[in-house]
Parts: structure tokens; C-alpha cells; sequence
């Protein structure tokens, strides 16, 4: 099974971007410890260095189902800032959903295609009013319908509402990709502060989690000391 997640830090500050990226590495050591594939579709950077505003992650393993769902929703690092010193604040938001890449082509074949020759009214003359000339064309996997009668010659409509049906379900594949970018983005504006689904926070074992350390210069003689050189 393969499955893709998408990780957003949606509009929050800095710190959401830089949670994101602790929460992604801690999905995938998760992942590497119930056996399953994890790979790095997207990722989209962040201001900072290191950090993510959103991933798109493929993961695959007949566990990945389960998987997935375990990391859905709310997900929330709790750590220090590590940019803004005395922050009172320690809950840094992600939202994780799942999400669809393409939407599966349909396949046209004339033999899902039923013909059925049929009368219309309107101008046309005695011969389009005694002979059904008309062709009425369903393509039963979509349901789609088209009726032509432009043509006097009952082959002639046929080959233009095949043509008609092609268009139409190509115009459906259009529509629903774009339908399936659009969901995407508006996960960007899903995320929900508080009541996580899950809540992350560093370990020792994982210095890469931990907010980087702010070094101060040593007090007393520095470390270049033109005196000590003269004697």
C-alpha cells in the first residue's frame, strides 16, 4: 500500500516551520520502527535554515494505512523557541493530512459506449423527420450522455458523439485534478491551535531535536593576548 501525507505549518510564525521539521524526522524514525517506507516527496523551506513550511511525504508498507492515521490531525512540538529568548510560549502547531497526488484517468474504449439511433424534432427536413438519424451515445463507466443530430447521415453523428464523449470525460480528468490541487492547498489553512492529536517533544537522544544553544563569550583574558606573547 502507498499513501501520501502532506505536512503544513500553515500561517503561523517561525517556530511552526521549525517544528515541522523536529516532527517530520519523528515520523520517519517512527516509521522506521513499524517497518514502514517513508520518502520525501516536497518539502517546502522555510525562512530559516532547517526548517519546513510544508512536506509532502510518500509512505509505503502494507502497515501504512494505520500508520497514516496515527499521524493525522493536530500535531504539536512542544520545546522552547529556539529564536525568541524568554518566550513564554512552548506549543508549536502542524496540521498533517492526507491527500491525493492524481486522479486516475478514465479510460475510454468504444465498447463501454452504447448507440442508440433515435429521432429529434426541429428544422431538418422530411428526411431527418422519417429516419432516425440522431444518435444518442451514453458511456455507462461515467454516465455521461450526448445526443447529436447536426449530421444527416446516422455514421456521421455517431463519429462526432464518440468524439463529444472523449471530450467531455477529459474535460471530467481536468476538472477533478484540479479539484485535488485545490484541496492541497487549502490544508495550508486547516490548522487548528490546541487539542492536539499528538504531541512530540525532544529527546536526549536526538541533539537535532534540541533548540540550538546560544554560546556567550568566556569572562577574563581572551583568548588571543598580546601581553602573553611579548613575555
Amino acid at each position: 500500500m502507498s499513501l501520501h501525507l502532506l505536512m503544513s505549518a500553515g500561517r503561523g510564525p517561525q517556530e511552526c516551520a521549525w517544528a515541522l521539521a523536529r516532527l517530520l524526522r519523528r515520523l520517519e524514525a517512527d516509521a522506521a520502527s513499524r517497518g514502514v517506507t517513508t520518502h520525501r516527496v516536497q518539502t517546502v523551506p522555510g525562512d530559516r535554515p532547517g526548517t519546513h513550511r510544508s512536506a509532502l511525504i510518500r509512505i509505503d508498507g502494507g502497515d501504512a494505512g494505520a500508520f497514516v492515521a496515527s499521524w493525522t490531525g493536530t500535531l504539536c512540538w512542544q520545546a522552547p523557541s529556539p529564536y525568541r529568548a524568554g518566550a513564554g510560549r512552548k506549543n508549536w502547531y502542524v496540521v498533517a493530512r492526507p491527500c491525493q497526488l492524481d486522479s486516475p484517468a478514465t479510460t475510454f474504449a468504444e465498447a463501454d459506449v452504447d448507440i442508440v439511433a433515435c429521432r429529434t424534432g426541429g428544422p431538418g427536413g422530411q428526411h431527418r423527420n422519417k429516419a432516425s438519424t440522431a444518435v444518442r451515445a451514453t458511456h455507462r463507466p461515467s454516465g455521461i450522455v450526448v445526443v447529436v443530430d447536426t449530421e444527416r447521415q446516422f455514421s456521421l453523428n455517431r463519429r462526432l458523439a464518440l468524439q463529444l464523449l472523449r471530450q467531455r470525460i477529459a474535460g471530467g480528468d481536468e476538472a477533478g485534478a484540479r479539484a485535488l490541487v485545490a484541496a492541497r492547498w487549502r490544508v495550508h489553512d486547516e490548522l487548528v491551535r490546541g487539542d492536539p492529536t499528538r504531541v512530540e517533544r525532544p529527546q536526549r537522544s536526538d541533539p537535532a531535536s534540541a533548540p540550538p544553544r546560544r554560546t556567550r563569550p568566556r569572562r577574563g583574558r581572551s583568548t588571543h593576548d598580546p601581553d602573553a606573547s611579548a613575555s
